[in-house]
This record gives C-alpha cells, structure tokens and sequence, in this order.
C-alpha cells in the first residue's frame, strides 16, 4: 500500500508537494526540488505537461522520484493522448512502481507553448478514472482480462471554489462514483467554501487534501485571475501581496495561515511552491502540520 494512502486511510493529516518536470532531460534542477521536499511530504504530485506546455512526462519524472528513495503521485491528463495511449501508460506506470494517480482533463493547448497542438480528449477525467477502476479490477476498457492488472490508489481534482457548486459537486460525486478515492483541490482561498464542499463530500468516503498556492508574486496573482478558469483571489488576499515590501514573505505568512486553518477541515495539504521549494518546510513548521 502506498505511503499516502495508509496516511489518509489511518487519518493521519497528510502534506503532498509538487515537482514539474523539467523543458528537457537535464534532471538536475528536478532532483533538487524532490531532494528538498521529499522528505517534508508523504508525496510528490509530478505534473503532466502543466499549463498545456512541453515538459519530460510526468511518467519519467514519477519514476525518478521513487529511484530517490520518495513517494511520487503520477499525473495523467487526458488531453495529450487517446484512449489507447492512455491504457498503455497506466500499465507502464504500475510496471514502474507508482502506486498513486491523480487524473485530470488537462488545459487547452490554445492557452500553451504549441497553440496549434491538437487537444485529443477522447476521455474526460471522469471516463479515465473509471478505466483505471477497471485495471485495478484486472479488466481493460473493454472488459478484456489483462495479464496482470494494477492497483493504483486513485485520484482527481475538484474545485470547491467555482460556482455555481452544485454544478461542481455534481461533477466530483461522479468521479468519486467512478473510482476517486482522493481528491486534490484547486487553490484554497476562501475557508468558507472548502468547509461546504468539504460537508458535502465526506460522506461519500473521499478524502479531500486543500491545495495552497504559494503567490509568491503580484505577477502570480494577476496570472491566477487572468489564466486559471474557476479560480478568483480575493481582492483582500490580492492586495496583501501587491502593497507587500515583501511580496515573497507575505505569501509565506499567508500559505501558513491558510494550512493553520485547513488543519480543522481538511484531510491533507497539496503545497504548489511554484519554485520556492525551501519555503514549504517552514510552512509546515509554523503551521503545526508537520
């Protein structure tokens, strides 16, 4: 069983980080970031493609992550590949030891490095995790026995900040219907509404770990309100970091305050450090999540 599976199942409040694949195959600066936060976190959430631009696979990554001694969650997106290049790499994956899968649609390609990329979603992230349920049983996606099936610890994302959240909740009970047995959640701004989205999942099983973004700068936050769909910084939270003399230190403080109060709701914390990876021990520290 993986090492953050038994955490959440046990109740433990668990802490997962983020490591993006490096625009080629210098590992280096991968490895630092994994030396870093590995062993603050039960796992690594390897990113796939982010931001519908080139990167390493999250496959190889995952894998380098597990070589150094840590826990990787293999991330899948749905928007690169077709239903068979999809089954083939959650094969492959098993085959290389990675015992967690977060599944996610993926972003459009128009918003990315290859504009002109061809978007292949021939499966949502519901249909995917419903597939790889299925490999966990022994069965492909046309119920053919595999010779040899996986057994992954499955996951998707939700975001308990949209509106409107009956839309939204909808959408996450299907995927738990489908197999998520965990999920990972946009960046957490406001308490209020993870705290119902929270309510209104947790009798269904699933376990919810609240993503906290490190806005480390203005630039960051006008990228937030400008780039990501269902996602808004409120105008106080905004303006902390924009009148801050220290933008990069005000995010720090607020990513601790932010973990501090996800402690009593939340089943776990998704740290996205976006590059300042030694911040993410001192947010645990100060937290009390550690």
């Amino acid at each position: 069983m993986s090492r953050l599976r038994d955490a959440l199942e046990r109740g433990e409040f668990v802490i997962t980080g983020e490591v993006a694949p490096p625009l080629g195959t210098d590992m280096t600066g991968l490895r630092e970031s994994i030396a870093i936060l590995g062993p603050q976190c039960h796992a690594l959430n390897v990113t796939d493609n982010q931001g519908a631009t080139l990167h390493l696979s999250s496959l190889a990554a995952s894998r380098t992550v597990l070589e150094m001694g840590f826990e990787p969650i293999f991330q899948q997106t749905c928007r690169d590949r077709n239903r068979l290049a999809l089954q083939s790499d959650l094969l492959a994956a098993w085959t290389f030891g990675l015992e967690n899968l977060l599944v996610v649609t993926g972003d459009d390609p128009r918003g990315g490095d290859h504009p002109e990329a061809k978007g292949v979603f021939d499966l949502d992230s519901t249909q995917l995790l419903a597939v790889a349920a299925g490999m966990n049983e022994g069965r492909d996606m046309h119920e053919r026995e595999l010779a040899g099936g996986t057994g992954f610890y499955l996951g998707a994302a939700v975001f308990p900040e949209a509106e409107p959240w009956d839309v939204q909740l909808d959408r996450a009970l299907r995927k738990v219907e489908a197999g998520a047995m965990f999920f990972q959640t946009q960046a957490v701004f406001d308490l209020d509404k993870f705290a119902r989205a929270a309510e209104e999942l947790r009798p269904s099983g699933v376990k919810l770990i609240a993503g906290i973004l490190l806005l480390k700068s203005p630039r960051v936050v006008r990228f937030v309100n400008e780039r990501l769909a269902g996602l808004m910084i409120p105008e106080a939270i905004a303006a902390r970091i924009e009148r801050a003399t220290d933008p990069l230190e005000e995010s720090i403080v607020l990513a601790i305050e932010q973990a501090r109060e996800l402690l009593a709701v939340a089943d776990g914390v998704h740290v996205m450090p976006l590059g300042v990876d030694g911040a993410v021990e001192r947010i645990i520290a100060e937290a009390g999540i550690g």
